[in-house]
């Protein structure tokens, strides 16, 4: 496997990628790490350059429990108490959030927290992941970090920090490890700077794009080659124009930063 970016089954990895094509589903990119391994920072840069809407279950548990509404109450009732906010709980405000966004591309941050999340957000949303981006930091980088930017904080102290990356490995890394057996984790090293790890996380980017238009093309061709529609009609327009399209967006995706990176690997 590769020292920078690695992917277990690429570039057949983005099945469910071509899958949500033909199905009109949206895009969805779960991003998992650590405390403190910088998937915020990483998210803001792939909204500004790729048009991602970027959603945190936590980030909506607080707007719905701000919000007075009676699901809100509910909600924090339940961590007032202790207790841990129903898997289907969480999907539902995520899923209202995708309806209610105007987009068809998302990356999902922080979530599926563990194996009960991931099962919930399959099932109540019929969504699988088109990937996962999984930022591997040491534990000890990580907790520099989250000393240093978040002084005074309340729970950013030595004994909070280490409470919660023990939760991430133990709930978190046996979805990694689901997601990986299906050839979607691409594990960026994320103990570099951020520019760095950006460059790893556009090469991801484009090779989804690449593999995306390639097959919009086989598909149009596909029913042209078959005469699915006739020659001249309006529908057989409309595919010669897609057509020209996805061409335009593979020879745009050129994917320099694949072609001087040998170690994204099978």
């Amino acid at each position: 496997m590769g020292t920078d970016v690695e992917a277990s089954n690429q570039p057949n990895s983005f099945e469910g990628a071509n899958v949500s094509i033909v199905q009109n589903k949206p895009a969805v990119v779960f991003v998992l790490g650590g405390p403190g391994s910088g998937k915020g920072t990483q998210c803001a840069n792939i909204v500004q350059q790729f048009g991602y809407t970027h959603l945190s279950a936590g980030d909506l548990l607080r707007a719905e429990i701000e919000s007075g509404s009676e699901n809100g109450t509910m909600i924090d009732n339940m961590i007032k108490e202790g207790q841990i906010v129903p898997s289907e709980v969480t999907t539902k405000l995520l899923q209202r959030a995708m309806q209610e966004s105007g987009n068809d591309k998302f990356l999902i941050d922080g979530f599926p927290r563990n194996e009960e999340n991931r099962a919930a957000f399959e099932n109540v949303t019929g969504i699988e992941p088109v990937f996962i981006l999984f930022f591997d930091c040491p534990e000890e980088e990580m907790e520099r970090r989250l000393l240093s930017r978040n002084q005074g904080r309340k729970d950013d102290n030595i004994e909070t920090i280490r409470k919660r990356f023990k939760v991430f490995m133990e709930s978190s890394l046996p979805v990694i490890a689901y997601y990986d057996a299906k050839g979607k984790v691409y594990k960026i090293d994320a103990a570099r700077p951020v520019e760095e790890i950006f460059e790893s996380v556009k090469t991801i980017f484009e090779l989804y794009y690449k593999v995306k238009f390639e097959k919009i093309r086989e598909i149009l061709q596909y029913m042209l080659d078959r005469k699915m529609v006739t020659e001249g009609t309006e529908i057989w327009e409309i595919i010669q124009e897609a057509l020209n399209i996805s061409r335009d967006g593979i020879k745009e995706c050129k994917c320099s930063t694949l072609e001087e990176k040998e170690d994204l690997t099978h």
